[in-house]
């Protein structure tokens, strides 16, 4: 990782005495070792940071929340979306338990307990098997599932949305061809992305096929592709950054020390701060014209690079945020180095990692506020805020489900109980005194010291733990042994 200042007096004294801010103090031989360069083509020196990658992640709970959320729905998300590829919008069990990778489902988790637990969105019901061999006598019924009404309808308004911002959703594909290496993405590897950027379903099919002024479907040795075939100088212009607000100080008076603004609560050593300083000091690299080939692999122009791709992608998706396993799908695509991961979280002022879940996410910290609050609510977020409504409607009919059948089993024991007295089932009969004497208590029958009792009835005597073997087993040693 590498950048560059020019040659002049005081910059050669800030290289010798950069122990201060990078490197620690440096003879001529470890000088030359940290790979400092003397370019004479422009007369700039070049020098490589010692930035670690391995930083600690710094808990956000603000925008956690959003993730957690997310998994909270991510069953209803993926079942809705393959009802709504079937044709007639529904699926039987039998065939849908062979879907349980893509449900995300444990081996613990049956598919019918779980769409038990959506009662507003999933409904059951049944359907008669086709006539085969085995059940041509007798038709059987085979369970299915679809979605209830209301979850129907809120499905028609996002597709209605859908169609409506079609030119908008078609801008995104293009400017991701556009940020390509070499304008063309596989669409298997977009279906991974397509939920994140907001596109239907059958982008594949509809929305690829219906603006061939800006892109096509061609075929590859890696599968179908969709290749660029305009380029748009208007949607060529990346994000802009933010500068620091000075009248966010106590003190409204130009800045004495440069500034870094950070997420809130979190605090970087100075030796990451100073570098992140320098780093946003460097030209903008423009990630759409600028060719990834003609960078240095590893420089620091390549890592501008390759920030700046990881904004625009993060920009255009709804809640600007992704999975960082499907930014990692697009790394040959996008040109971004193997380790970029690491690159993500060496950035905290533009990103942030949020190890909730199963798979690691990544935000765009610009995009939200210091409470968590997306600063861009995009349109079919509010048909999701709708599902959740609809989910915790579920959790409420689930609740008063538990409540009817509680309340029915304690009517149904206060009615027994009725009935039975009703009937005479609780009059005395005889055996409530049955432990009651009156003569001398119970444990008075186990502190005499007599071996027999009168426990079986009037004159009865009987040796209540020794066998009586004398009249069964005559011919025998007289002494007898204890059960």
């Amino acid at each position: 990782m590498e950048f560059s200042l020019p040659v002049s007096s005081h910059n050669s004294q800030l290289i010798l005495g950069f122990k201060s801010n990078f490197l620690s103090p440096i003879s001529p031989l470890k000088f030359a070792r940290h790979h400092l360069l003397c370019r004479h083509t422009d007369k700039q020196y070049a020098y490589s940071c010692p930035c670690h990658s391995r930083l600690k992640i710094v808990k956000n709970p603000s925008l956690d929340k959003h993730v957690v959320r997310q998994n909270k729905i991510r069953f209803v998300l993926k079942l809705k979306t393959l009802l709504l590829s079937k044709p007639k919008h529904f699926i039987p069990l039998h065939i849908l338990s062979k879907c349980r990778s893509y449900l995300s489902l444990s081996d613990s988790r049956s598919v019918l307990s779980m769409i038990l637990r959506y009662p507003a969105i999933f409904e059951l019901f049944t359907i008669p098997t086709p006539p085969t061999p085995f059940n041509a006598t007798k038709s059987l019924l085979q369970l299915c599932v679809r979605l209830t009404p209301a979850a129907s309808a809120l499905a028609a308004r996002e597709s209605n949305l859908k169609s409506a911002i079609s030119n908008v959703l078609a801008a995104k594909l293009q400017k991701l061809l556009m940020l390509s290496s070499h304008h063309r993405l596989v669409l298997s590897k977009l279906v991974h992305l397509a939920p994140d950027l907001g596109l239907p379903p059958n982008f594949r099919s509809r929305l690829c096929n219906e603006h061939p002024d800006k892109f096509k479907t061609v075929d590859t040795s890696y599968g179908r592709a969709l290749e660029l075939v305009s380029w748009n100088p208007e949607l060529a212009r990346p994000l802009t950054f933010t500068e620091v607000d000075s009248r966010e100080l106590i003190v409204d008076r130009p800045l004495k020390f440069k500034r870094l603004k950070l997420q809130k609560g979190l605090n970087v050593k100075r030796r990451h701060q100073d570098f992140l300083i320098r780093f946003r000091e460097l030209p903008d690299v423009c990630p759409y014209t600028t060719v990834a080939s003609e960078l240095s692999k590893g420089s620091i122009e390549a890592e501008k690079r390759a920030c700046g791709v990881v904004r625009e992608i993060l920009g255009m998706t709804v809640e600007k945020r992704t999975l960082i396993d499907h930014l990692t799908h697009f790394r040959k695509d996008f040109a971004l180095s193997n380790k970029l991961r690491d690159m993500i979280v060496r950035h905290p002022e533009l990103f942030y990692v949020s190890v909730k879940g199963q798979r690691d996410s990544v935000f765009l910290v610009e995009g939200y506020d210091d409470d968590g609050t997306l600063l861009e609510k995009d349109h079919s977020l509010v048909i999701k805020d709708q599902l959740m409504d609809l989910v915790m409607e579920g959790k409420r009919i689930r609740r008063e489900r538990r409540k009817s059948e509680m309340n029915n089993i304690g009517d149904f024991i206060v009615e027994s109980e009725e009935a039975y007295r009703d009937n005479g089932e609780f009059s005395d009969d005889g055996f409530e005194s049955l432990f009651e004497s009156e003569d001398s208590d119970w444990d008075s029958h186990f502190d005499s010291d007599n071996e027999s009792d009168e426990l079986l009835g009037e004159g009865v005597t009987r040796d209540f733990w020794i066998a009586d073997t004398s009249s069964s087993l005559e011919g025998l040693d007289a002494h007898s042994e204890i059960w």
